[in-house]
Formats: structure tokens, C-alpha cells, sequence
């Protein structure tokens, strides 16, 4: 049996309770990440699990301070040049940073505009955020953490920014340690998200970053705005034949077709 209180994160995801959070923000992250198309994607966090791995992407690296990490860095002060990345996803890692407003500074700042972020979260409003206030910080994973609602976290991202565009509630059932009462409380599932779906005991959000005045330009003939120019016909008059007078003198009033413009002839005199 696994032990009730563990010294990482990833250890207590081996755990019953661990396993069974774990599973579904799995099948969450692999759901908000599969359509995320760019070049760069950084996860901040449990390198031991990859949270990546739907996305398809050419270079996906994990950052962090834990062995394992591709990129050992501090997650508040990246090494990465700003808007270099197009996706981020952090698990469960503002909840258990002295900063978090700092990580997501940083989030923010290597992501180019229209990038996407991938949250994952315990929520104070459930059964788990209830057992956290009973035992307090100094019982263990993941009970030690600050957990972060879901109202002030989508108000940190919109002062940085972000729009959210999708996000779940999910893992009702009440945090027993034996997979077997987990098991007997999985009709909690459906229940929770039909009468009671902001009370899980974990979410998963996606937002995008917006930049204000930027707008995406599209070629013109997209827009309508390009008129095509075509030749315009320009009117030409038959020349007038010489005339003399009738005393052998030459007429006076000989024309000549001289180009003035569009549709125009003028005279000139001999």
C-alpha cells in the first residue's frame, strides 16, 4: 500500500488517489494539447510525466528545477527569449510555488501572441479542498499546497492577457486512500458534472494569449478591399481629309489627330 503522505508530487501520482487524478487530467491534457499547432512547446513541471504527449508539435521540452527536467532552469526567471514558444502547460505548479503570479509573468511572456496555456489545479470548492483546510500544509502531498480556485486564477490570466477557451471539472468522488472505495464512488463522476460540476476536486483550463491592437491581415482579395483595374477605351475620330480652295490655295483649315488625354483631340496647326 501506498503511503498516505509523500515527499514529491510525482510520488503521490503512484499513489490510489494519485493514480486516479492522474488518469483523467491525462485524458484532459491530451484533449486541450492534440490541436495546438506550432513549433515550441514547454511543460513547466513533473517531468516525470508527459503531459505532451498528444501534442505533435517538432520540439517539446519540460523546464524546471526537479532532475529529470530537459532545460534545469528556475521556472520564474526562464531562459528563453519572449514569444518563442507556442504552447505551455503547467501541472499542478502555481498551487505549490511561493510565486505564482511570477510564473505566469513568465508564461505569459515566452508565448507569442495566440499561444495557448494549459492549467491544471486543485480546487478549494470540493471534497479534496475540504480535507486540505482539516489537515493543513504539514500533512504531505498534495495537501501542503496553496490551492487556487477557479474564479482568481481566470482573474490572474485576464490581467496578464489570456482569454479562456475551454476548461473541465472533474475527479468527484471523495479523496479514500483504498482504490477499492474509489472504485465504489466512481458514479460520482457523471453526478458531479450533471448536478454539481464547479465542486471537483481538480480542473483543467485552456486560454490564449491576446495582444490588443494586433489583428491578422489576410490577403486582400480575402478582404474585397482590391479593385481591379482594367484599360478604359479611349474614343478616336477619323481624320479630316485636306481640302484646297477652289482658286489653287491651300485650305486653310487643315486638322490634325493629336493625342490630349483619355477620349481627347485637339488641333494643331500646320
Amino acid at each position: 500500500m501506498q503511503p498516505s503522505d509523500s515527499s514529491t508530487l510525482a510520488e503521490w501520482c503512484a499513489s490510489s488517489k494519485g493514480a486516479y487524478v492522474l488518469d483523467w487530467e491525462r485524458a484532459q491534457f491530451d484533449s486541450a494539447v492534440e490541436d495546438v499547432f506550432g513549433y515550441n512547446a514547454l511543460q513547466i513541471g513533473l517531468p516525470e510525466i508527459d503531459f505532451l504527449r498528444a501534442n505533435r508539435m517538432p520540439l517539446r521540452f519540460s523546464v524546471g528545477l526537479a532532475a529529470g527536467c530537459g532545460l534545469r532552469a528556475d521556472p520564474r526567471q526562464l531562459p528563453l527569449a519572449p514569444q518563442s514558444v507556442d504552447l505551455v502547460v503547467l501541472p499542478h505548479v502555481l498551487e505549490f510555488d511561493p510565486d505564482p503570479h511570477q510564473i505566469l509573468r513568465e508564461a505569459e511572456r515566452v508565448l507569442r501572441p495566440e499561444g495557448q496555456i494549459v492549467i491544471a489545479g486543485f480546487n478549494p470548492v470540493s471534497l479534496w479542498g475540504l480535507k486540505r483546510r482539516l489537515r493543513g500544509r504539514r500533512a504531505g502531498y498534495p495537501w501542503c499546497g496553496e490551492f487556487i480556485s477557479l474564479l482568481r486564477l481566470r482573474d490572474w490570466l485576464k490581467l496578464l492577457g489570456f482569454e479562456l477557451n475551454g476548461g473541465r471539472f472533474g475527479c468527484y468522488a471523495p479523496p479514500v486512500s483504498q482504490a477499492v472505495w474509489l472504485q465504489r464512488f466512481a458514479f460520482m463522476e457523471k453526478a458531479g458534472d450533471r448536478w454539481w460540476p464547479i465542486c471537483g476536486g481538480v480542473y483543467v483550463v485552456r486560454a490564449v494569449k491576446r495582444v490588443q491592437g494586433m489583428r491578422l491581415v489576410t490577403p486582400a482579395w480575402k478582404n474585397g478591399g482590391a479593385k481591379v483595374r482594367a484599360l478604359a477605351a479611349v474614343a478616336r475620330r477619323a481624320p479630316v481629309p485636306e481640302t484646297h480652295a477652289a482658286h489653287g490655295r491651300r485650305g486653310s483649315g487643315h486638322l490634325r489627330l493629336v493625342a490630349g488625354g483619355a477620349g481627347e483631340a485637339r488641333p494643331e496647326s500646320e
